[in-house]
């Protein structure tokens, strides 16, 4: 853009000793300093460029860092396969900033990763989602599912305030372990309206991404032996995995150590709770409208743009047969745009500060966990055929 280009002025007089210099106006400041040129910072200083290219220089070095993290995620999770790729990137991206690798040069492609790759995903996750797989299931089931997912966000919100945490943090943790994980986390937090950058709402949001994350990874090492002590049937076993986990990698991850039997149940199961992102995203939304118009704030919209995404691929899905390949390729860029957002999530949570709180978040988390697995496995008993 011309207006960000410097104007050079050869030919302007010099200020004497006793004058002030002349600003980029040709005026002479009242504290007797020159405004630079077109905002140059000095009449040496190379030129930045137009916005978009400063903003690409300034996002370079976190993104980079970004990327070589889900490279070594990846690595991890093939020579350690129970361990998920997206809890190896949040776990890097912990070590990272606690052992000072993270430079103060990365944080602003971090906090994109954190943010834009994060409701990016999101939006590739409806195309997990169609209407005819959840019809399958039920009425019986589906209303299951609905009824331990509000109960669930209603018990972990009433038990983040009973712990004297913050309403905020409580919100998203209530929306992670009920609804679908990081996924919900981010969804919410844009419908809060939070602003970028702020140290404070940062750290909670990580916090909740890494309790969903931790509780979330227990449950592939927990639930499957659980269901067969119980002595539930794989179809049955699905059902409860996919009403309690949290994310839907780790849903698909739990239900085949289930057995083969208990994965298409489990993902079903699961995409009624993904489908419940859209309303109560939006409801969250509207309480925060409201109290922004109170407080004399701006308000956010009642469903965030990435959500209406998310409900455009969904309709897709539903509405034409995507192919196969089409759908892998989807869901592996989505599993690699939640990995970068998860790390640059990661740098964000300094372990000191998280030691003030962090013991009431953590007994937030498991006390959450604990409650939907037991309320889920309440409702596949009821309903079992």
């Amino acid at each position: 853009m011309l207006e960000f280009m410097s104007i050079s002025t050869p030919h302007r007089p010099a200020a004497g000793a006793g004058d002030a210099p002349l600003d980029h106006l040709g005026r002479r400041s009242p504290d007797g300093r020159a405004e630079p040129v077109g905002g140059a910072v000095s009449p040496h200083a190379p030129a930045a460029g137009p916005p978009p290219l400063r903003r690409g220089r300034a996002l370079a070095p976190g993104i980079t860092a970004s990327a070589l993290a889900v490279a070594a995620a990846y690595a991890v999770h093939q020579v350690a396969g129970a361990v998920p790729m997206l809890t190896a990137a949040l776990i890097l991206g912990v070590l990272a900033a606690n052992l000072g690798l993270l430079p103060a040069a990365t944080r602003p492609g971090l906090r994109f990763a954190a943010t834009r790759f994060m409701r990016l995903g999101v939006v590739l996750l409806g195309l997990q989602v169609s209407f005819g797989d959840i019809l399958a299931l039920g009425a019986r089931t589906i209303v299951m599912v609905v009824t331990v997912l509000m109960v669930t966000f209603a018990g972990t919100r009433w038990l983040g305030r009973r712990l004297g945490l913050s309403d905020r943090l409580s919100l998203l943790v209530a929306a992670g372990f009920s609804i679908c994980g990081a996924s919900a986390v981010a969804a919410v937090d844009g419908a809060l309206g939070t602003r970028p950058g702020d140290p404070e709402t940062e750290r909670e949001t990580a916090t909740a991404v890494g309790l969903v994350t931790l509780c979330g990874s227990l449950a592939i090492a927990v639930l499957p032996p659980v269901a067969r002590l119980l002595g539930l049937s794989p179809y049955d076993a699905g059902r409860w995995i996919g009403a309690s986990v949290h994310d839907v990698g780790q849903v698909v991850a739990t239900a085949a150590i289930a057995g083969s039997a208990a994965l298409v149940p489990a993902v079903a199961v699961k995409l009624v709770r993904v489908v419940m992102l859209a309303p109560i995203t939006a409801g969250v939304a509207l309480r925060t409208r409201r109290g922004a118009r109170a407080g004399g704030r701006g308000r956010p919209a009642v469903l965030p743009l990435f959500v209406v995404g998310f409900l455009a691929t969904m309709a897709l899905r539903s509405a034409v047969t995507v192919p196969p390949g089409a759908l892998s390729a989807a869901t592996a860029v989505r599993d690699v745009l939640f990995a970068a957002a998860l790390f640059g999530l990661g740098g964000a949570v300094r372990l000191r500060e998280l030691a003030r709180t962090g013991h009431r978040a953590l007994l937030l988390g498991l006390s959450s966990w604990v409650l939907i697995a037991g309320i889920s496995y309440a409702g596949v008993l009821l309903t079992s055929r």
